[in-house]
């Protein structure tokens, strides 16, 4: 046994409910809560951090669990506002005029995640570069390539299509195998 596993069990033991109770003031609901005191617990006792009492690890725990709810709060912000940039993620009505796509393509982006959909409309559609998308979206320029390439994956399995996700080259191609921009 681990010399930090008594202390993690008699923490939780001891003050599981009122650090419970804590998270959920801080979330609003109980199985959010839950989360976030899982993540706390795990961040707490997974660190190098050596504690000689409950109350110590307590009060860490305490800390961890505030951090991680700012920290969610500011990520769902971040994206609210990365997905009103994009002009929101409702799909358009069927009586709308597709711009510029073709009714396949906008339902197959549907299907995406709101992040890979965002990283694919500003990469292959708006043109912008990696590290464009990564600031618009506040992500890694990592993170931004991890969600083209799943993208367009799915994308190619649900349209037929063969488009690279990595190869600047192919971004043409792939909006015309989507059957993206129309010629004018």
């Amino acid at each position: 046994m681990r010399r930090w596993e008594p202390l993690l069990e008699q923490l939780f033991a001891e003050r599981h409910g009122a650090l419970l109770a804590r998270a959920q003031m801080l979330t609003g609901d109980r199985h959010a809560a839950e989360d976030l005191l899982q993540d706390a617990f795990v961040a707490t006792f997974a660190s190098r951090a050596r504690f000689t009492s409950v109350a110590a690890a307590e009060q860490y725990v305490r800390r961890a669990v505030v951090t991680r709810s700012v920290d969610r709060a500011r990520s769902r912000t971040s994206e609210r506002a990365a997905v009103e940039r994009l002009g929101g993620m409702a799909a358009p009505a069927d009586d709308l005029p597709v711009v510029g796509l073709e009714r396949d393509l906008v339902a197959a982006l549907q299907q995406l995640t709101p992040r890979q959909r965002a990283c694919v409309v500003l990469r292959h559609l708006e043109d912008m570069s990696v590290a464009e998308t990564a600031a618009a979206l506040g992500l890694s320029e990592g993170a931004v390539k991890r969600y083209v390439s799943d993208a367009v994956r799915h994308l190619n399995e649900v349209l037929g299509t063969t488009a690279h996700p990595h190869d600047y080259r192919h971004d043409v191609q792939l909006v015309h195998e989507m059957g993206g921009v129309r010629d004018a």
